[in-house]
């Protein structure tokens, strides 16, 4: 998921992960960093809740704000995560796993498909008997759904000693 010679090769490549160990982390996050260039040409980073499907990631927000300004004037961003840290028997040292992405974002304009995927959401957040079509009636007029298209994606292993 690359496009030309825009992005560079990762520095530390006897780190990185393969794409589909990319794929499962992003699959299992809970939560992650969007950036997006802000007011003034400000990187603004911001924790989100999201969905990784079918190569993109979904994520929910308001219907105004400051990520949907900084979208709508600059659409590249960057997304990263870090999967819950990892000891090994006998070390003191913590295993890391993250992801960073690179891509555009845009609102999706579509209300059905807007609908489908504020559910998916839902469902990977709201715990088991979570009444979400009585949350989908109140809140899903009032919401946005943002899709990230992946251009670029690049994972990393750190061992912290």
């Amino acid at each position: 998921m690359s496009i030309g010679n825009t992005f560079r090769p990762m520095r530390r490549f006897k780190q990185q992960l393969p794409e589909e160990e990319c794929v499962e982390i992003l699959q299992k996050a809970y939560r992650g960093f969007l950036s997006v260039i802000g007011d003034g040409g400000y990187p603004y980073s911001v924790p989100i809740n999201f969905l990784y499907k079918e190569g993109k990631l979904f994520f929910h927000c308001a219907v105004d704000g400051h990520k949907l300004d900084a979208i709508r004037v600059d659409d590249k961003a960057c997304f990263t995560v870090i999967d819950e840290p990892q000891r090994e028997p006998g070390d003191w040292w913590y295993h890391v796993r993250s992801v960073i992405c690179f891509g555009r974002v845009h609102v999706l304009e579509d209300d059905d498909e807007k609908d489908s995927r504020l559910r998916q959401l839902g469902a990977k957040y709201f715990p088991d008997g979570y009444d979400m079509e009585a949350d989908m009636q109140r809140n899903a007029p009032r919401a946005q759904v943002l899709v990230f298209s992946i251009e670029h994606m690049t994972g990393k292993r750190v061992r912290e000693k």
